[in-house]
C-alpha cells in the first residue's frame, strides 16, 4: 500500500469540503488510479428528503492580520484553519470581536481543530489554543484586526461525487462507501478513499465477481442522502449489504459498527471474516454510529450496511485535528485494513440472496408503532434540534439520542422496543418521543 500512501500525500494538502473545486481535483487524482471511477453531480439547491443540497462553496484565501501587517493566522499554512463553509468577510475588526470567531481545543493545546458550519451563516478560524493565548495575551482591547476571507457560494453550483460499478455474475450488489469531504485530516478522512480505491482497483481486475459491486466517493451525510434520493429504487431492488470504509489507517485496533438490528447479512460476513483471520476486534453497537452507517440504515432505507475501522471516529486523540496526518496512517495500517476488507466482501458475495430477502422481512411495520415521516436521516439542524457549527468538543450527547431514537423509528418498533435498543429508561425514551412529535418528525401508524 505504500502506493496508496503517495496518493493520500498528493490529496492532503487539497482544500475539500462538501462542494467545492477541491472535490472535483480530489477524485481526478483517485481516478487515475481507479481508470473507470466516474466523477458525477447534483445540482446546488436540489431538495433531497427532508435535506437541500448545499451551494457550491469555494475559497481562494482566509487569514487574520495584527495591526502591523503580520498574519496571525492564514489558510495557506493549514486548511484546518477556516471554518468549512465561512462567508465572506473582509473588514477591521476589535479584539473582542476576534475572539468570538476563534476555535481552539484547551485539551490540546498544540492542534488546530477542524471546525464546519454546512448549514448556518457564519464565518471563523480555528488555531492551536498556544496562538490563541498569544493573540489574547500581546494585542490590547482596542488593537484592530483585518479579517479577510475571500470565499463565494455559487447558487447554480453543484455537489461532485464519484462512482464505480463493476458487473458481476448476478445483478444484486454490494455497496462500499467512504468520504471525500474533510480536508487535510489522514485518517479520519483520506485513509477511507485510499482502502475504497485499492478495493475497486482489486475486484475490477476479477471478471468472474458472483456479485456486483458499487463504490462510492461521497461527500458526507448530504452525499449519502442525495445519492439514495436519486437512486432509492434501483438500491432497494439489488443492494444486499455493504460497508462504509472510514477511519482506516492507523495501526492500533480493528473496529466494526453493526448494521441497526446487528444481524444482517453483512454483519455476519464480516464477523466471520474477522473471526476466521484471527483478528481481535473492538465491536460497536449500532448506536455509536455518527457517520454514514445512519443513512444507509435511516428509517425507511435500512439497507444492512455496516462500518470497517481501525479506531473508530472519536476514539483516537488526533481526530478531528491537524495531529491527523500520516504519522497516523501507515503502509501497514491501510494493507490490514484492505486485507480485512477484502475478506469481508468475499464472505458476503457468498450470501445467497434469499437470506438477505429472509433478514429485510423479518421485521414488520405494525400498526400503532412508531414511524419516522421523512425517508432517510431526517435534518435535525433545520429544526434547532442539532448544534449547526460542528467540533469534536460540542455537546452531541442529546442530539444524537434523538438519531438513535430515530433510527428504530421505522415503523417496527414501539416505546418500549425503541427504550431497549437505544439503552434509554422508558421515562427519557417518552420524552424523545414528545420532542420529536412536537418536531413533526414522527407519527404513530
Amino acid at each position: 500500500m505504500k502506493n496508496y500512501i503517495n496518493i493520500g500525500k498528493k490529496l492532503f494538502p487539497i482544500h475539500r469540503s462538501l462542494t467545492g473545486k477541491g472535490n472535483i481535483k480530489s477524485l481526478k487524482i483517485l481516478k487515475k488510479d481507479i481508470k473507470n471511477l466516474k466523477i458525477k453531480n447534483y445540482k446546488s439547491g436540489e431538495k433531497v428528503f427532508d435535506w437541500k443540497i448545499p451551494y457550491e462553496w469555494n475559497v481562494k484565501q482566509a487569514y487574520v492580520k495584527d495591526k502591523y501587517g503580520k498574519k496571525l493566522i492564514d489558510l495557506s499554512l493549514n486548511n484546518l484553519h477556516l471554518v468549512s463553509y465561512s462567508v465572506p468577510i473582509n473588514k477591521n475588526i476589535k479584539k473582542k470581536e476576534l475572539l468570538k470567531h476563534l476555535h481552539f481545543y484547551k485539551k490540546q493545546k498544540n492542534a488546530i481543530p477542524y471546525v464546519t458550519s454546512f448549514y448556518k451563516k457564519y464565518w471563523g478560524f480555528c488555531l492551536t489554543y498556544i496562538n490563541f493565548l498569544k493573540i489574547k495575551k500581546n494585542y490590547s482591547d482596542n488593537d484592530n484586526f483585518i479579517v479577510k476571507i475571500d470565499s463565494k457560494f455559487k447558487k447554480n453550483g453543484k455537489l461532485t461525487f464519484g462512482e464505480l460499478f463493476i458487473k458481476g455474475r448476478e445483478k444484486k450488489e454490494i455497496l462500499i462507501t467512504c468520504n471525500i469531504c474533510h480536508p487535510s485530516m489522514a485518517n479520519n478522512e483520506l485513509s477511507g478513499p485510499l482502502v475504497t480505491s485499492a478495493l475497486a482497483k482489486h475486484f475490477g481486475k476479477i471478471k468472474t465477481n458472483k456479485k456486483s459491486l458499487r463504490f462510492l466517493f461521497l461527500p458526507e451525510t448530504i452525499g449519502a442522502i442525495a445519492y439514495i434520493k436519486k437512486n432509492f429504487k434501483s438500491l432497494k431492488k439489488n443492494v444486499i449489504g455493504g460497508y462504509h470504509i472510514t477511519c482506516a489507517g492507523d495501526n492500533r485496533v480493528y473496529s466494526y459498527l453493526y448494521s441497526k438490528y446487528h444481524d444482517s447479512p453483512s454483519d455476519k460476513a464480516a464477523i466471520k471474516a474477522f473471526k476466521d483471520l484471527k483478528i481481535k476486534l473492538k465491536k460497536y453497537k449500532h448506536i455509536h454510529s455518527e457517520s454514514e452507517a445512519r443513512r444507509f440504515n435511516a428509517p425507511n432505507i435500512n439497507f444492512g450496511t455496516g462500518e470497517i475501522m481501525r479506531s473508530k471516529y472519536h476514539s483516537f486523540p488526533e481526530y478531528h485535528t491537524s495531529l491527523d496526518n500520516f504519522n497516523v496512517v501507515t503502509a501497514k495500517g491501510l494493507s490490514g485494513t484492505f486485507k480485512v476488507a477484502k475478506r469481508i466482501i468475499e464472505n458476503l458475495m457468498e450470501i445467497n440472496t434469499s437470506t438477505f430477502l429472509k433478514w429485510s422481512e423479518k421485521r414488520k411495520i405494525k400498526r400503532g408503532y412508531i414511524k419516522c415521516k421523512t425517508f432517510c436521516e431526517p435534518n435535525l439542524g433545520k429544526r434547532k434540534l442539532y448544534p449547526l457549527i460542528s467540533r469534536k468538543d460540542n455537546s452531541f450527547k442529546e442530539p444524537v439520542k434523538l438519531l438513535d431514537f430515530l433510527q428504530y423509528a421505522d415503523g417496527t418498533n414501539n416505546l418500549r422496543n425503541i427504550s431497549k435498543l437505544v439503552n434509554l429508561s422508558m421515562k427519557k425514551t417518552s420524552n424523545i418521543y414528545k420532542i420529536l412529535m412536537k418536531a413533526k418528525v414522527v407519527k404513530k401508524i
